[in-house]
């Protein structure tokens, strides 16, 4: 306290400049229309920039709960899409439709390997969130790969690069069927073997999943012809595929659950019986 008396004391003139400074001031724009608009024109400018300036910090902050967010409707307009395409081939999604056959779950990519012949994935969900062996793993742009293992809290997934990897692919103007390999060369390039020679396979053309295993859902997208050529017997093409998805950077993905797997498994195993 006696600091502060004896700055005040040391300072008596200048402080009362300032009073007397801002008391002219107040007057003078309250006395003065023009000053007065002036003043709050620039109180106004300052406000407004500082606070400007605080939202925009607020937003910064705010980005993760807004990505969660997001990434929370993607989720459920993802798995609209699916079901819709489930029960007809038809690009219109009812809302109302209640008998789901794909149930999807968000998750992050904590690691990702691309550089050798066997690439894994691993995933922030596991068993805790009902995560199993063999869901499929795509994004917005196409498919990633498969679940491979699971723990309570992460999963890994074969990724298509892998030699291991074999998925059922179409070409989507023909519907011809073939397996989806990866050579282990090139990390934007994958293989589409076993196409009849029948078919009419043109540079250009979009590959997708063929819809023919209980894993992927029908038509979600893998890349598109750059080049073909006949295999050594002479009845099949060998197709060279280009990626949609760039997968040196993978991040958000979308686990894939069909919910008639387990009914389509056991009628399979009767059949083999």
């Amino acid at each position: 306290m006696q600091q502060i008396l004896n700055f005040v004391i040391r300072n008596k003139t200048f402080l009362l400049f300032l009073l007397l400074f801002s008391i002219a001031l107040a007057l003078t724009i309250q006395s003065h229309s023009y000053h007065r608009s002036k003043f709050i024109n620039s109180a106004n400018f300052l406000t407004g920039g500082v606070y400007g300036t605080m939202n925009s910090v607020d937003q910064y902050f705010d980005l993760k709960t807004k990505n969660n967010i997001l990434s929370q409707e993607n989720q459920r307009l993802r798995e609209q899409l699916l079901n819709s395409h489930a029960t007809a081939d038809s690009s219109y999604i009812d809302s109302t439709f209640s008998q789901e056959s794909y149930r999807v779950t968000v998750a992050d990519v904590y690691k990702n390997s691309y550089s050798s012949t066997n690439n894994y994935l691993t995933l922030n969900k596991g068993k805790n969130d009902s995560i199993k062996r063999d869901f499929g793993v795509i994004t917005s742009n196409g498919i990633i790969g498969i679940i491979d293992n699971t723990s309570n809290k992460y999963a890994t997934a074969l990724s298509i690069l892998n030699v291991k990897s074999k998925i059922n692919a179409k070409i989507k103007s023909t519907n011809h069927i073939g397996s989806l390999t990866w050579d282990g060369k090139s990390p934007a390039f994958v293989q589409l073997d076993d196409v009849s020679q029948f078919a009419p396979v043109k540079v250009g053309d979009t590959i997708e999943t063929g819809g023919e295993s209980s894993i992927f859902p029908k038509g979600i997208g893998i890349g598109t012809i750059i080049s073909f050529e006949s295999d050594i017997s002479g009845d099949t093409y060998t197709i060279q595929v280009k990626l949609f998805n760039d997968m040196t950077n993978v991040g958000t993905v979308y686990i894939i659950e069909n919910l008639d797997r387990t009914e389509i498994s056991l009628l399979e195993q009767r059949n083999n019986e």
